[in-house]
């Protein structure tokens, strides 16, 4: 199948802005969607299944496993999270880029499965930074916050792993280093190649 268009895996420890970043490039740039993963987690009051997450229980999820119907899965903080292989696939095959926002370990899985993949990772300026969002939040008690800042030290020595590092010490300016890093690889040859494939055999025609 020809490449039509970019799987963009995008990784941050938690409090890092991944998700408001994510939310801001979606509603800014055409032609781009966010996966939805399945989950085991509790729902929130704030959150719609469908929207947010797909909700589902811990049996759904196994036997999902057991079907191959996940690109990655993993579990984090006791709870599964898995990536719909059949939706990732159709969508890019329509030509619409693909955002997984998952964890390091998630990354590693579809860096094997989908070698040309771009991974993004995403850095809080500091660590009180990272705590301070962490708490404003008001999602999680003192105990999560320090189990939290312990998972994100290890979530972040992985960043050498992905193609690029992001800092969202200001939020415009971290957007707008996302809008770059698609822009430069929706331009790539290969892609201009396939999109333009008419036009350029034209040009080229004697």
């Amino acid at each position: 199948m020809k490449k039509m268009a970019n799987l963009f895996v995008i990784a941050a420890p938690s409090g890092a802005g991944k998700t408001s970043l994510v939310k801001a490039l979606v509603e800014s740039m055409k032609n781009i969607r966010v996966s939805i993963s399945h989950t085991t987690r509790p729902q929130r009051s704030s959150e719609k299944n469908g929207v947010n997450y797909y909700f589902i229980e811990q049996k759904q999820f196994d036997q999902m496993v057991q079907e191959n119907r996940f690109l990655e899965y993993a579990n984090v903080f006791g709870q599964c999270y898995g990536t719909s292989k059949d939706w990732v696939l159709e969508q890019l095959q329509k030509g619409s880029d693909v955002i997984l926002e998952i964890d390091w370990q998630g990354a590693t899985q579809i860096r094997s499965l989908v070698p040309d993949c771009i991974s993004i990772f995403i850095f809080p300026p500091s660590r009180l930074a990272l705590k301070e969002r962490l708490k404003n939040r008001g999602q999680d008690n003192e105990t999560v916050i320090q189990r939290r800042l312990a998972e994100a030290t290890i979530e972040m020595s992985h960043y050498q792993e992905f193609n690029y590092t992001v800092i969202n010490d200001d939020f415009e300016h971290a957007l707008s280093d996302l809008k770059t890093i698609v822009l430069a690889e929706r331009l790539k040859t290969p892609r201009q190649a396939t999109l333009h494939e008419t036009m350029i055999r034209q040009l080229l025609e004697d």
